[in-house]
C-alpha cells in the first residue's frame, strides 16, 4: 500500500494537477485490498483498507472531518477495477494534499493567495480583438462586480501582461473572504492552482460560481485562442482531467462542511 499511495502523490503536495501529471507517466499498480469500509468516531472519520486504516504518501492517517467525505473517498477506492488509477481519485489526492500540506501550513497556503490577488488573472484584460475584449468582459466583470459588492473589494483592470499594482485595500478585503478552515483552505488553493485566479476559487468557494463557471471563467483566453487555431487534443484530454480537479475541490467545499 506505501507505494501504491506514493504513486497517487509525488512532489509538492499543493498541487494535485502535478501528481496526477506524475501519475499519468507511471504503471498502473494492481488491486491488493477486497473491502473498504470507514471507521467513525468522536476524532473523525478514517477509511480501511481490509481493515487497515488509509495513510497519506506522508504517513499520516486519512482522517476526514465528515462522514460524508469520508464516504466519497472510500467510494473512489471501491470503485477501482483490477489497477488502481490515481487519475480516477480526485479527492484521495486532494484530501492527501489537506492532510499533508495544509493543515500543518495554513498561513503559507492563506499567503501563497494572497500573492494570487496581487495579480489576478481577471485584471489582466486583452487589448484586442475586440470580441475578445468584450468575451473577458461579459465573463469575468460580473465575479469582480462581486468582489466588490460583497467583499468591499476593488481591483484595478489593466491591458496587455505589464504587472500594474493593486490597492492594498482591495487585496485585504479579498483576504477576508479566505476560509480559515483548513479543509475549505486547500480547496481554495487547489481551485485557485487549476483555475489561475484566486478569485475565480473564493467565488466558487463562496456560492458564486459553479465549477461549470469557474472553469468557463477560467478557459476564457484558452477557449478563444482555440477557436482562432483550433483544438489540440491533448489539451483537451489534458482539460478534461483538469476539470474533474476542479470539481473534486467543489465536492471537498461541499463535503467537509
Amino acid at each position: 500500500m506505501r507505494e501504491i499511495l506514493d504513486d497517487i502523490e509525488k512532489g509538492n503536495p499543493l498541487d494535485p494537477m502535478e501528481s496526477a501529471r506524475r501519475n499519468m507517466r507511471t504503471p498502473l499498480r494492481k488491486r491488493f485490498y477486497k473491502d473498504v469500509t470507514v471507521e467513525s468516531d468522536a476524532q473523525g472519520h478514517r477509511i480501511l483498507l481490509d481493515g487497515k486504516i488509509l495513510k497519506t504518501p506522508s504517513r499520516r492517517p486519512v482522517v476526514v472531518p465528515t462522514r460524508a467525505l469520508a464516504d466519497a473517498i472510500a467510494e473512489e477506492w471501491r470503485a477501482q477495477k483490477e489497477t488502481i488509477d490515481p487519475l480516477t481519485m480526485p479527492l484521495t489526492r486532494l484530501g492527501n494534499t489537506v492532510i499533508d500540506g495544509v493543515i500543518d501550513a495554513q498561513a503559507a497556503v492563506a499567503a501563497d493567495i494572497r500573492k494570487y490577488l496581487g495579480s489576478d488573472l481577471l485584471c489582466y484584460r486583452a487589448d484586442g480583438p475586440e470580441a475578445l475584449i468584450a468575451r473577458q468582459q461579459d465573463v469575468w466583470d460580473p465575479i469582480l462586480g462581486w468582489a466588490r459588492e460583497a467583499l468591499g473589494a476593488r481591483f484595478v483592470l489593466a491591458q496587455g501582461v505589464n504587472f500594474v499594482p493593486q490597492p492594498e485595500q482591495a487585496v485585504n478585503a479579498a483576504c477576508r473572504a479566505i476560509p480559515e478552515n483548513p479543509w475549505a483552505l486547500g480547496a481554495v488553493h487547489a481551485a485557485m492552482t487549476i483555475t489561475g485566479s484566486a478569485l475565480i476559487a473564493l467565488g466558487m468557494a463562496q456560492g458564486v460560481l459553479t465549477p461549470e463557471q469557474a472553469w468557463n471563467a477560467a478557459l476564457v483566453d484558452e477557449d478563444w485562442n482555440a477557436q482562432t487555431w483550433g483544438r489540440d487534443p491533448q489539451v483537451v484530454e489534458r482539460n478534461a482531467q483538469r476539470f474533474a480537479e476542479l470539481k473534486a475541490a467543489a465536492d471537498l467545499l461541499k463535503l467537509a462542511r
